[in-house]
C-alpha cells in the first residue's frame, strides 16, 4: 500500500468516526449512518491495497 493511499484510507477513517459520533451526540442519525458508510470505504480502501500488495509480493 502507497503512503499516500494509506494516509487517504486512515484520514476516511477518521473523517468517519468523527462524523459518527457528531451524529450520536446530536442524534442526528443521517450524520451517524454516512459516518459508518465512510468507515466502510476506508476498510475497503484498506483491502484493496492489502491485496495489491500481496499481488505484487507474489510476481516479485
Amino acid at each position: 500500500m502507497s503512503l499516500e493511499d494509506k494516509a487517504k484510507a486512515v484520514a476516511k477513517n477518521i473523517e468517519g468516526k468523527a462524523q459518527e459520533v457528531i451524529g450520536k451526540v446530536t442524534g442526528d442519525k443521517g450524520d451517524e449512518i454516512a459516518g459508518k458508510a465512510k468507515q466502510a470505504e476506508a476498510s475497503g480502501r484498506h483491502a484493496l491495497e492489502d491485496a495489491k500488495d500481496d499481488v505484487k509480493k507474489a510476481l516479485d
